[in-house]
Parts: C-alpha cells; structure tokens; sequence
C-alpha cells in the first residue's frame, strides 16, 4: 500500500494542472475583441473606442484629430488687398505682405488656403519674396488668414502700385514705389483717369512730391501703361483720419490706422507727439495729419 502513495499524488498534481488550464481558458477573451451579444450574432466587433463628431443632421463622422484635423473656414467676408510679399515662412506659415494701401501685415496660411499664379493653381513654394499678390483675407479669432492668394507676373493682367511722383514728363510719369527698390515709370495716355478725393481731377494734379496710387497693366520691366492715377496727398496737405488702431508701435514712433471712410490702412507717424494714456490697439481714435512729402505725420489724436 505504500507503494501507491506517489502514484496518488502524482495524479492529483496533473489533476490540478488541468483544472488551472481550464479556469484560464474559459476566462480568456481575445485582445481588442468580444463577441456581440444581440441575439444569436456572434460576430467578433473591435472593443477599441472610436471617437467622432457629427456635423449637423449629417451621419457622416468628421474628422477630429487635434494634430492632423483641418478645421472649416472661419464664417464672414472676405477682403482683397494688393501688396508685394516681403517674406513667407513655410515653417511656421506665415506671409508677410506690404500692402498698396500702405501698412504691413503678416497673413497667415495653410491646408486650406489656395495659391495661384497667374490664375494657375500652385502651391505656396512658388510665392517668392517681391511677387506682386493680392490675397482675399478674413479674419480667424484675432489673426488675418489668407484664403485665396493670387500671384501676377504676366503682362496684361492689372495691377497696383503705390508711391511718391518724381517726376512727370513727356507722358511718363516715373514712381519711387514704396515696393520696390528703384523707381518705377508709367505711360500715361489719353485713357488714363486722373481722380483726386473721390473726384475726377486733370493730370495737372500731379507734382513731384505727390502720393499717389496707380491701377496698371504691367510690362515685362516692371512698369506698363497707366489706368488710373489717384492723388491720395500733396506736401503739406491736412488729412484727418478717423478709425480703429490696428498697430502701435512706440518705439518706431507709428501706428497704423483703418480709416473708416474708405476702409484702408494708414501708417502715421508719431514725431513725437504726446500720446493719450488710453491709446492701445483697437482703439477708435480720430487722428489730425500733414503729409509731409514723405509720410503722414500726426498733430493731435483722440481716443473715442
């Protein structure tokens, strides 16, 4: 009898052995999946969670990735300014622009922004430092976003320039473009309009020394043939502006301004001048100028 104690416990070892494989079979579900419990479906679904959002009464799951998720365009209208690009950062997508109108603004872009050259669509490695653009920007929280880009290089598409008159003689009229980096001649013919404060004016209106903007069609030189000239400012003429401070800039002595009369930005300088403590970006102010034959210098402003 003896002899058969090991032989018993040896089978109660195996015994148990088994019984644990068993516990751990029935207990086992397989990684990231479990079986349907809707009638008699055993179809296998995937326990990993999914996360989407639905647009409106749409079933369809947009996307929402933080990373990698483009948002919609923001809502509200879009505003088209002409300038010529001081720089572009692909890195952190950014476009600076210097604009006809006068001022500075850094626009930004990305995924959904369209860039096109010449009416082609490209994309933004083609937009090269001095590329003459227009842009139609929105605003997107308290930033300007660029939704559409359009480039021109060719003749016969019409463009913008803006500057101080050197000189006008013989029907060329010869522009130091606030753009580029040497002067800039026009034609001026007998389809030329003149106009000066809002009104039809002559070509007698323009002197050197004179600010004044150019609608053209370019030329393979960098000029072309006047459209339009508007006188915006003569040396020591008044001007009085009245909007709201889209920059401010105290140690350059300027602020920019969006003149509510015509919506165009207007860079003035300080000189100098004793500024209301309340003054800050944003502000409604009223702004009393001369132009110097240079730029716009400020005399008096006030905060509404």
């Amino acid at each position: 009898m003896r002899r058969c104690y090991p032989c018993v416990l040896f089978l109660l070892i195996v015994s148990w052995c088994f019984a644990q494989d068993a516990v751990k079979t029935a207990t086992k579900t397989p990684a990231r999946q479990t079986a349907a419990t809707n009638g008699d479906d055993n179809t296998l679904i995937n326990e990993n969670p999914v996360t989407v959002k639905t647009n409106g009464d749409s079933k369809k799951p947009a996307d929402t990735d933080p990373v990698f998720g483009v948002p919609p365009l923001p809502p509200g209208k879009t505003s088209l300014v002409g300038g010529r690009v001081t720089n572009i950062d692909g890195v952190h997508n950014k476009l600076g622009v210097k604009v006809f109108e006068g001022g500075k603004w850094t626009v930004a872009f990305d995924e959904r922004t369209h860039f096109y050259v010449d009416g082609s669509e490209t994309t933004f490695e083609k937009v090269k430092k001095g590329d003459r653009v227009y842009v139609d920007t929105m605003l997107d929280n308290h930033r300007i976003f660029a939704r559409n880009v359009h480039v021109i290089t060719k003749a016969g598409h019409v463009a913008d320039a803006r500057g101080q008159v050197t000189a006008f003689d013989n029907g060329v009229i010869t522009l130091r473009d606030e753009l580029s980096a040497r002067p800039v001649q026009f034609r001026v013919d007998s389809q030329t309009q003149v106009k000066r404060d809002g009104a039809t004016a002559s070509a007698g209106e323009i002197h050197p020394g004179s600010l004044v903007t150019v609608l053209f069609t370019p030329d393979n030189n960098g000029g072309g043939v006047a459209r339009e000239i508007t006188v915006l400012a003569g040396n020591g003429q008044s001007f009085t502006f009245a909007g709201r401070v889209r920059h401010l800039d105290l140690r350059n002595n300027q602020l920019a301004i969006e003149n509510d009369s015509d919506n165009k930005t207007y860079e003035i300088a300080l000189d100098g001048e004793t500024l209301p403590s309340n003054l800050m970006v944003g502000s409604d102010v009223t702004v009393a100028a001369v132009f110097d034959g240079r730029q716009y210098v400020a005399n008096s402003i006030s905060v509404k």
